[in-house]
């Protein structure tokens, strides 16, 4: 039977690498929904190749757009901004939806497809960093599917025993010996560089991942190594286990790209080309597998394999994330919301590569010190939204401290 898709975050590097196994697999998928933010153009010509049933865009461009999608005499319904996604997450004729929009604005259209059991391939990080438990407890209550499409959380589903994959509160019946988790980090392009280098790097110095082609976004995160700090956040909700159960390793070849330690001594870790085809394939087709298209490895030329201990010093960001985790949940919305916030200021040269950790630490600070916010305070998507709000501007006052 085919599988209708829909992929929120059409026009991001996941996916282009989604609707490329969609269309090399159209007897087992269709591209039912897409939706995109600036890069309009783009989304045009997906329509137009794609032909979905329905695109989503952003409020004021449902116009603009529905009239090129009339003028090419395609037969699309034009939605807009998060109500259209909302509703494309909540459509019936939807199986399975790519989570795949950037930062908080994909959060409740997550929550959407949860909550109306769909099938989840999620590579948005925020659903989890920012409402993990309210997600979880969702995809639980509604029989959803929730299949994690970053290398690193698809690398542990894939060495976790079939029960763990099916509820993630099954990893902590013994029979099942995991101990610890471990997730490999690349080191980003600082990984060798000084802390002085940091605090020079230009923004195109920052997005030259070594390994990966990501979106400007998670590359300015992978330099500060936030991008494995929200990612070990994200690791604490999907498996259900605390912060101190999961490691962070460098592995900078991103040739192994997880492992779980059992107790007994074994390590199982997925390997595999730095693709994202390969765990977008696998969540796709899963519990089966199809071919991705990508380069097998070649085992021969493998002579060097690294695993070094994270810098903690020059990568503070990890550290904060592990913090915040520990803390509940209020300081990983913070955490997440001061991030967004600081890696634009530094995309807008308003401030310096390193000054994101600062600002980040500076806005845990204030949640921390105000006895006015508490834990149990947060209930709802409204909630989270509050705070996620009260949060940026937090972190909007110490950019601006920043360029004093």
């Amino acid at each position: 039977m085919t599988q209708h898709v829909a992929v929120l975050g059409a026009t991001g590097s996941i996916g282009d690498s989604t609707l490329a196994l969609l269309a090399a697999h159209p007897e087992r998928f269709s591209v039912y929904a897409l939706s995109g933010h600036s890069r309009l153009d783009k989304l045009f010509a997906l329509c137009q190749q794609f032909q979905p049933k329905c695109v989503v865009v952003p409020v004021q461009q449902v116009d603009t757009f529905a009239e090129r999608i009339k003028a090419a005499n395609l037969s699309i319904e034009v939605l807009g901004g998060e109500q259209g996604l909302v509703a494309v997450a909540n459509d019936t004729q939807v199986d399975t939806v790519v989570a795949a929009i950037v930062g908080a604005a994909g959060l409740a259209s997550t929550l959407a497809a949860a909550q109306a059991g769909k099938r989840i391939l999620l590579a948005n990080k925020e659903a989890l960093v920012m409402a993990g438990s309210l997600m979880m407890q969702a995809v639980r209550d509604n029989d959803a599917i929730l299949l994690p499409l970053d290398s690193e959380h698809n690398a542990i589903y894939q060495c976790l025993p079939a029960a763990v994959q099916l509820d993630n509160q099954q990893i902590h019946q013994k029979t099942h010996g995991v101990q610890r988790l471990w997730l490999t980090a690349s080191g980003g392009p600082f990984l060798h560089k000084t802390y002085e280098d940091m605090q020079k790097a230009s923004l195109a110095e920052a997005v030259k991942h070594p390994n990966w082609s990501m979106g400007q976004k998670i590359s300015i995160d992978s330099a500060t190594m936030m991008n494995k700090g929200l990612e070990l956040i994200e690791a604490c909700h999907l498996f259900d286990l605390p912060e101190s159960s999961i490691h962070v390793v460098i592995h900078p070849q991103s040739i192994v790209h997880s492992l779980v330690e059992y107790c007994d001594g074994s390590f199982l870790a997925q390997m595999g080309s730095p693709d994202m085809k390969t765990p977008i394939a696998h969540a796709l087709s899963y519990p089966e597998r199809i071919n991705s298209g990508v380069a097998s490895l070649s085992l021969y030329d493998l002579a060097d394999l690294q695993f070094l201990a994270p810098d903690l010093t020059k990568f503070s960001c990890l550290k904060l994330a592990r913090e915040a985790m520990k803390t509940g949940v209020l300081a990983t919305i913070t955490l997440n919301a001061a991030n967004e916030v600081a890696v634009q200021a530094f995309i807008e040269a308003k401030v310096k590569l390193t000054d994101i950790a600062l600002i980040n630490e500076r806005s845990l600070d204030k949640i921390a010190s105000n006895s006015g916010f508490g834990n149990s305070s947060i209930n709802s998507l409204e909630d989270i939204m509050a705070m996620d709000a009260i949060a940026r501007q937090f972190a909007a006052n110490e950019v601006l401290l920043c360029q004093q």
